[in-house]
């Protein structure tokens, strides 16, 4: 079951890298949305958010390198909770929260916070699996 949960994180990870990689000039546009970073950064943290996601499915796939692609992807989880969560505290309402890129794009809800919280437990849960 632990394999399978694996996986299926993996596979998350590298669908939502490959949605924002699709459109790399939409995936910043999507950021600049959420108002909280300065422009000039914004090409170089979408470009950081897709390489994370591409190693941390990566690691996932690998039973090695599993417990700390599980960390790392409960962290990322963690921030993108926050991330949401001010948003949505900001009162700024976002057509497509980007997690997928431009593609699927869906607008940020509480319960995309749900989601969120979620997939936060369950990679903390695959990270503190005894191998």
């Amino acid at each position: 079951a632990w394999d399978i949960l694996a996986w299926l994180l993996a596979l998350l990870h590298l669908a939502a890298a490959a949605g924002k990689l699709l459109d790399v000039t939409g995936f910043i546009a999507v950021l600049q949305d959420y108002r909280l970073f300065p422009s000039g950064l914004l090409p170089v943290l979408a470009g950081a958010l897709i390489a994370l996601e591409v190693s941390i499915a990566m690691g996932l796939a690998v039973r090695r390198w599993r417990k700390v692609a599980a960390m790392a992807a409960a962290g990322l989880a963690a921030a993108f909770l926050a991330v949401l969560s001010l948003t949505l505290a900001r009162g700024i309402a976002l057509d497509n929260c980007g997690c997928f890129g431009t593609f699927l794009p869906r607008p940020l809800t509480g319960w995309t916070l749900v989601q969120d919280a979620a997939l936060l437990l369950l990679c903390v849960a695959l990270a503190r699996r005894r191998a």
